[in-house]
């Protein structure tokens, strides 16, 4: 029987670097979810990610991860990763 093991990454990265990093972290895989937060530790978006999704459905994410990268400077990055053991 195979067990879940979730941890958390929490990046700070600036607003103009924001897309680039989330895509490091993407193709590092084993990503549940990404959390963007503002400077105040509020959240601004939330992306559940599943097995599978790549591409043309990320679209509209990256959009508004563009915008929210252009408004804010400062901003923390939270990847909820799952590692398998078993």
């Amino acid at each position: 029987m195979s067990e879940e093991k979730v941890k958390y990454e929490e990046f700070r990265v600036d607003g103009d670097v924001l897309v680039a990093k989330i895509k490091e972290i993407l193709h590092a895989g084993n990503v549940r979810r990404i959390i963007i937060k503002n400077d105040k530790g509020e959240t601004l978006v939330e992306v559940p990610l599943t097995v599978g999704v790549v591409g043309a459905v990320l679209l509209p994410v990256w959009a508004a991860l563009g915008a929210i990268a252009a408004l804010a400077a400062k901003l923390t990055i939270v990847v909820e990763k799952v590692d398998k053991e078993g």
